[in-house]
């Protein structure tokens, strides 16, 4: 069970993790999670490069590991780097310190203030153990979740769900995925293309 639309009390309950980003521009925060690996963050970075969009991708430590050298290209061409920890580890099945390792095991190979927590699930103990290690770690989580991980999902569908929720200032989630890839591939242009002619702008995540 997932929603497509973060509810605002979930935003209430976790103030210390930045849900949107407050703008006067129209500006869309794409984000991708759980790359980088062949075929598909490369098609991403392709499609980006087509709408001169900038996003964010929330790398898995092991991924970058095997695969760093579409890593560095998704660095060159502008995009920003957030940590999604070395195994993509479940925050609320795992211990704190077993957490903590995890991100930093990430960290030596990312080296970035920016941070996704896996699931977008994380305790409140692994917040502070996490900004404690790391001070000036921003922790992003998301606004509008396009369920392209969803295999159920059809892509009309996802894109419909996308363009409805998405709004100036949204970060939008999508995976740069195997899994996710037939949505991806059929959301991602469809709804550039529209946010683009409605004058929207997108940019990476800053700290």
């Amino acid at each position: 069970m997932y929603l497509a639309k973060t509810p605002w009390l979930l935003k209430k309950l976790y103030p210390q993790l930045t849900w949107d980003i407050k703008s006067t521009d129209r500006c869309i925060y794409l984000t991708f999670d759980d790359g980088p690996i062949p075929i598909v963050t490369p098609a991403v970075l392709n499609i980006l490069k087509q709408y001169n969009a900038k996003a964010t991708f929330f790398c898995i430590g092991d991924n970058v590991r095997k695969h760093p050298d579409i890593f560095e290209q998704v660095k060159a061409e502008g995009h920003a780097i957030g940590n999604h920890t070395f195994n993509h580890l479940k925050g609320w099945e795992t211990d704190t310190q077993t957490y903590l390792d995890n991100f930093l095991q990430a960290d030596k190979l990312l080296d970035t203030p920016l941070f996704r927590p896996p699931y977008g699930r994380i305790k409140r103990a692994q917040i502070r153990a996490l900004k404690a290690a790391k001070p000036g770690l921003n922790i992003f989580m998301w606004d509008v979740l396009s369920g392209d991980f969803d295999m159920t999902l059809k892509p009309e569908d996802c894109l419909k769900d996308v363009l409805k929720y998405a709004e100036a200032g949204s970060m939008v989630v999508f995976h740069d995925s195997i899994k996710a890839f037939d949505r991806l591939e059929y959301v991602l242009p469809r709804a550039l293309e529209v946010w683009s002619k409605e004058g929207y702008s997108f940019s990476p995540l800053t700290p």
